[in-house]
């Protein structure tokens, strides 16, 4: 949270007539709302006056190019006096086919169809739908319906995705799922319930998803969805071994592979797409946040052209899909990113970043686990490094407020703090976010109970 502000009346007007997500509804009203006054690049005006360094990219991740970037806003503008919205079903805008196309370009192997949506949920809303109604339309498995999920995945809020979650409180809620989901270990960095070696465990969860397809029956398991890198507890990246081992095992019993690039996607992790780091091809592929950088509400599914085909009535419609506003802004998006040439950069400015946290913190006894790739990283905390218990949630909270207080905005997720910002970020911000991490380290770990290194 930023700085509230309880007596601005905006924040009153707020309090009164708005529904605030995944927050205890008392909090907000002690507290007050954050109100964010303006932006520019990477720094942002809170409704006190005060400026923050944001390097968790406006805390969804989704922002990858900074604030008032008049360029993106330019290409919106110019194209909704034009044509901003057309409908959807069979009719499309130039904007629509330019970003269709591009997708087809950037994305892995034979991903070539893409359809859109307004984020992340949606993307995999649809994704299960297309490989539903892909196993039925194809005739291979025409009773398919069941969908594999993993511990701690976060795959969105509406109900289906809702049901593939198992991370934040959205999926805490009392009513039925979809059926048909189940969950398997996920390949999780630093600790893991079975106490098991990384890469041991690593195998264990990649051999444990054959076991519940055999569990479940191949011929009733439609899909398996994953983050390539997952967010519980910040930045779980896990080995090239194990999503090849996934690959191998979807392959081997016709089960749809989907890939849930919602974070991951347009240079997060140094790379287009984080697929790319584990060299395999998924089937379907859902995107959203980095595709417009946060300047319009857009995502989309790529699949491949003998999957689409297959499916002779796609019944699923979204209202704004291919939105012809959104659509200029993710064009826009990927013309900077190629032309600035942020991918590359961000994955350097990784190898740099992860190499200076390591300096300066490894050495704190609160301090367990420091990974990340491209603009994604976390410092996963401890209250004994020897049995890599759990560190004191409070303290995690601690810290990320106290790099707040010093003027450096990061994101507490579970046992760990993200740090992941827009691909604009230089240097000389990734200095200042490790000096103020080590800051707020030592003044609050002090008054926690951490055993000694």
């Amino acid at each position: 949270m930023l700085t509230p502000v309880l007596k601005n009346d905006l924040a009153a007007q707020a309090i009164d007539h708005c529904i605030f997500p995944i927050i205890d509804a008392a909090e907000v009203k002690r507290d007050g709302p954050a109100i964010v006054a303006s932006g520019t690049g990477l720094t942002i005006i809170d409704g006190a006056g005060k400026p923050h360094l944001d390097m968790i990219s406006a805390y969804t991740r989704a922002n990858s190019l900074g604030y008032g970037n008049q360029e993106i806003a330019r290409a919106m503008y110019d194209q909704m006096v034009k044509m901003h919205y057309a409908g959807t079903v069979s009719i499309v805008t130039e904007p629509m086919v330019q970003l269709a196309r591009s997708l087809a370009e950037l994305t892995p192997g034979k991903l070539s169809r893409a359809f859109f949506v307004s984020g992340g949920s949606e993307a995999v809303e649809s994704a299960v739908k297309i490989a539903k109604q892909y196993q039925v339309g194809s005739g291979k498995k025409p009773h398919a319906y069941k969908i594999i999920s993993r511990w701690n995945a976060y795959h969105g809020a509406t109900a289906g995705a809702m049901a593939l979650t198992n991370h934040l409180s959205v999926a805490n809620t009392p009513d039925p799922a979809m059926p048909g989901v189940s969950k398997i270990p996920n390949p999780s960095c630093y600790r893991n319930p079975f106490g098991m070696a990384e890469d041991e465990y690593f195998e264990f969860c990649a051999n444990y998803l054959e076991q519940q397809i055999l569990h479940e029956g191949p011929e009733l398991v439609a899909a398996f969805i994953g983050e390539p890198v997952m967010q519980a507890n910040g930045t779980q990246i896990p080995s090239k071994a194990y999503w090849q081992r996934v690959r191998e095992i979807c392959s081997k019993y016709g089960v749809m592979l989907i890939i849930d690039e919602v974070i991951c996607c347009f240079g997060r992790t140094g790379a287009w797409f984080a697929t790319e780091h584990f060299g395999i091809e998924p089937d379907i592929m859902t995107m959203a946040k980095a595709l417009t950088a946060g300047y319009a509400p857009m995502g989309a599914v790529m699949t491949t052209e003998a999957i689409a085909d297959a499916i002779p009535h796609f019944r699923h419609v979204h209202t704004f899909s291919g939105h012809a506003g959104c659509a200029a802004a993710a064009n826009a998006v990927i013309a900077i990113k190629k032309r600035e040439g942020l991918i590359d950069k961000a994955y350097d400015n990784g190898v740099y970043f992860l190499a200076a946290l390591k300096d300066k913190l490894t050495d704190l006894p609160s301090v367990g686990d420091i990974r990340g790739i491209g603009h994604w990283h976390a410092v996963d905390f401890t209250s004994n490094k020897k049995t890599k218990a759990l560190p004191e949630p409070r303290m995690v909270k601690a810290i990320a407020d106290k790099m707040k207080s010093l003027g450096v905005l990061v994101g507490a997720a579970g046992t760990a703090i993200e740090v992941a910002p827009g691909l604009i970020a230089t240097r000389e911000d990734f200095d200042r976010t490790v000096d103020a991490f080590k800051e707020a380290i030592v003044a609050i770990a002090k008054d926690y109970e951490i055993a000694a290194a």
